[in-house]
C-alpha cells in the first residue's frame, strides 16, 4: 500500500507539471500573435504608430502680385493633401500685414517687409520669391522707355502730356494702386525717391484691375508685376534697360521687389506643411520661374 500511495504521488506531480506545461506554451503562442500584429499596426499614441492625414484650413491675404504664384501653390498643396483646404484672396499687402497681425489670416502675403507698426506683433517673415516689375503703358504710346527722371514726373504730375518725352500729343492718364498696395510702396521708393504720386488718375484696388484699366485706357499709364503682363500691354524700359532676370541679377534692371509670407508666430500644422511646400526644392526650382517670379534665394 505505501508503494501504491508514494506511486500515485509522483503520478499526480508528473500530471501538474504537464498542465503546467501546456500553459506556458499557451501562452508563449498567444503573445507571438500579439506580436505579429503590432508589426503591421502600432498602438496609437507609440512612436511607430502611422503618421497621420494633415487636415485643415489656411487663409492667406494681402498682396495681389504674389496671388498667382500662392494660387498655383495651394492647388499644387492641395492635390497632394486631400484633407487640407488653402483659401488666398487679396486686397494688397497692408491688407494682409493687418490680417495676419489681428489673427484673421493665417499668412499675410506682402510685397515690401513688415513696418514699425508690426514689431511688436509676433510676426515671422517667410521669403518665397523675387518678384521683377515694370512700369506699363497702352499699347496706344509709342515710346519704349522712360528714364527714372521722366518716370518720376510723370507720377509726380509734373508731366502731363506724351510729347514731353518723346511720344505723340495726348495726354498721360496715370493709374495708380490704393495706398495700402506694396507695389505702389516700391514705386514710391524706387521711381520717386519717395516723394509723392500726383492726386489726379484713376486708382485700382488689384494688380488684375491695373492690367484692365492700362490695356483698356488711351494714353495710360502705371505699373504691374512681370506675371501680370501679356500682349494687351506695352512694358517699357526702365533707364534704357528691358527687363530680363539677368538684369535683376547683375543689378543693370531696378525694378523688383522680395515677397513675403508672415505668419504671427512660428507656423504649425496645415499653415507650416503649406509654407514649407513653397519653399521646397520641387517647387522653387521649377514653378516659381514658370509663373515668372524668380526663386526666393535668386540674390543670395
Amino acid at each position: 500500500m505505501e508503494v501504491s500511495k508514494g506511486f500515485a504521488k509522483k503520478m499526480t506531480g508528473v500530471v501538474l507539471t504537464s498542465v503546467l506545461l501546456m500553459g506556458v506554451l499557451a501562452g508563449c503562442g498567444s503573445k507571438t500573435s500579439s506580436d505579429s500584429g503590432s508589426a503591421t499596426k502600432a498602438p496609437q499614441g507609440t512612436p511607430a504608430a502611422v503618421e497621420q492625414e494633415l487636415t485643415g484650413t489656411v487663409t492667406a491675404s494681402g498682396s495681389s502680385a504674389l496671388l498667382p504664384l500662392v494660387k498655383q501653390a495651394a492647388n499644387d498643396f492641395m492635390d497632394k493633401n486631400k484633407k487640407v483646404t488653402i483659401n488666398p484672396t487679396a486686397g494688397g499687402s497692408g491688407v494682409g500685414l493687418k490680417n495676419v497681425a489681428d489673427g484673421t489670416s493665417d499668412i499675410g502675403n506682402s510685397d515690401v517687409a513688415a513696418g514699425d507698426e508690426y514689431k511688436d506683433k509676433g510676426l515671422v517673415d517667410h521669403v518665397v520669391a523675387i518678384a521683377p516689375f515694370a512700369i506699363i503703358v497702352n499699347k496706344d504710346v509709342n515710346i519704349d522707355n522712360l528714364s527714372k527722371e521722366q518716370a518720376a514726373k510723370i507720377f509726380k504730375g509734373e508731366i502731363k502730356n506724351w510729347k514731353e518725352v518723346g511720344g505723340q500729343d495726348a495726354k498721360i492718364n496715370v493709374i495708380h494702386r490704393t495706398d495700402g498696395s506694396g507695389s505702389r510702396k516700391l514705386v514710391k521708393q524706387l521711381v520717386l525717391d519717395n516723394a509723392e504720386f500726383t492726386k489726379e488718375g484713376v486708382t485700382q484696388d488689384s494688380s488684375g484691375a491695373m492690367k484692365t484699366t492700362v490695356s483698356s485706357t488711351s494714353g495710360s499709364i502705371g505699373y504691374i508685376d512681370t506675371p501680370y503682363v501679356d500682349d494687351s500691354l506695352k512694358m517699357l524700359k526702365f533707364d534704357g534697360v528691358a527687363y530680363t532676370k539677368e538684369g535683376i541679377k547683375d543689378g543693370s534692371y531696378k525694378l523688383y521687389g522680395v515677397e513675403h509670407m508672415y505668419t504671427k508666430g512660428e507656423p504649425t500644422g496645415a499653415t507650416k506643411a503649406f509654407i514649407d511646400f513653397i519653399l521646397s526644392d520641387e517647387f522653387q526650382s521649377k514653378r516659381v520661374e514658370e509663373l515668372k517670379f524668380l526663386p526666393a534665394a535668386f540674390l543670395k
